[in-house]
C-alpha cells in the first residue's frame, strides 16, 4: 500500500534515499557527457602573424599516430613564417616530449605556410 497513493518514485523525494541533501542531486546524462566534450585548445601567441592556425593538440596527436607532414599556419611574410616555425618546434617539444619535429616554410599562392615534419 503507497502512502501517498502516487506510486514508486512518484513523491516528493522522487526516489532519493532520505538521507541525501536537498542540495545535493544528480545531473543529467547529457550534462555530464558534454563537460567532457571540450576539446583543450592550446592559443597561438598574438605576437604571430598567422593566418588559419591549427589545433595543436590534434596537430601533435596526429603527428605522433601517423607521422608525415601537417601544414600548420599561413603567414604572409618569410619573416613571420620563420618566427612561427621556431615557436612551433619549441611548443611542441613541450607538448609531446616523445615527438621530434622539425619545421619546414614553403612558399605558395603568395603566402608562406608553415608545415611541422616528424624528424626521422
Amino acid at each position: 500500500m503507497a502512502a501517498s497513493g502516487k506510486g514508486p518514485g512518484k513523491g516528493p523525494g522522487r526516489g532519493r534515499p532520505a538521507n541525501i541533501n536537498a542540495s545535493e542531486r544528480l545531473a543529467h546524462r547529457g550534462c555530464n557527457t558534454k563537460k567532457g566534450a571540450v576539446k583543450v585548445v592550446v592559443p597561438w601567441p598574438s605576437h604571430l602573424f598567422v593566418s588559419d592556425p591549427a589545433p595543436l593538440i590534434a596537430v601533435a596527436d596526429r603527428l605522433s599516430r601517423k607521422g608525415g607532414r601537417e601544414v600548420v599556419a599561413r603567414c604572409p611574410a618569410r619573416s613571420d613564417a620563420d618566427e612561427t616555425a621556431a615557436w612551433l618546434v619549441d611548443r611542441l617539444s613541450r607538448l609531446a616530449p616523445g615527438l621530434a619535429v622539425k619545421a619546414s616554410v614553403e612558399p605558395g599562392g603568395g603566402q608562406f605556410m608553415v608545415a611541422l615534419v616528424v624528424a626521422r
